[in-house]
């Protein structure tokens, strides 16, 4: 399975240090198995040369991921030792503040919370994640109810870890799951939706974190596609 042609990203900001894009939706970052090309990856290199051998061949300039249908901020290094205290920051969940959008079925109640588990594979499932009670990573996830309409919530989630699929899980385990996650969400619930959604309403609208090499605190962030503010 090869990506889609000519897909456009916008540049948010670029220097000689990093480059920080709006991924869109349904975009791979890097390549893997069934991807051979046509990624993120790919694509900036085109503009941004240097960025080959950045990490590592395959992952060139990767310091963080979104999955492939999450839009939104990502950030990237252009030489090794921005690679490197970039690594340092997102592994040892310093200064970095990442913050995401995301529509979901109902609305998780209070309307502020935190969620402090572990979460690893799923017993007997290893497509998915789950919450779970050994053998999993700490993750840790803040959320607010910004707004409520028609059976569906508009909530902000931050993050202090990156675990594969934190959010969903996270959102899935409050039993107010994502809509449009096909993985961990609800599916009758999705095709009662004005619009059925076509990948989990999942943006990460901000990205705050210290320059590689000023080491002053930056923020990006990246207006948030149509199909997330369902209701302005």
């Amino acid at each position: 399975m090869k990506q889609k042609r000519n897909i456009s990203v916008e540049i948010l900001h670029a220097d000689d240090d990093i480059i920080v894009v709006n991924k869109p939706s349904g975009l791979i970052v890097h390549r893997a198995p069934g991807y051979p090309d046509g990624t993120l990856c790919d694509i900036l290199l085109k503009d941004f040369p240097d960025m080959a051998g950045v990490g590592s061949d395959e992952r060139p300039g990767v310091v963080h991921r979104l999955d492939r249908d999450t839009s939104g901020v990502t950030v990237f290094a252009r030489t090794q030792r921005a690679y490197l205290a970039l690594r340092r920051e997102f592994e040892n969940h310093g200064r970095v503040r990442k913050t995401y959008l995301a529509v979901l079925h109902g609305a998780p109640k209070p309307q502020t919370g935190t969620l402090n588990t572990l979460v690893g594979r799923k017993p007997f499932d290893a497509k998915r994640m789950a919450v779970v009670d050994h053998n999993g990573k700490n993750a840790i996830t803040h959320w607010t109810v910004l707004s409520k309409h028609g059976g569906l919530s508009l909530v902000e989630f931050i993050i202090e870890t990156g675990r594969m699929h934190q959010i969903r899980v996270h959102a899935a385990h409050l039993g107010h799951p994502i809509a449009g996650d096909s993985l961990y969400g609800d599916q009758v619930r999705d095709r009662r939706m004005a619009r059925t959604p076509s990948r989990p309403l999942l943006h990460a609208v901000e990205l705050s974190l210290p320059h590689p090499a000023s080491r002053r605190m930056v923020t990006f962030a990246a207006e948030p596609p149509a199909d997330i503010i369902y209701a302005r």
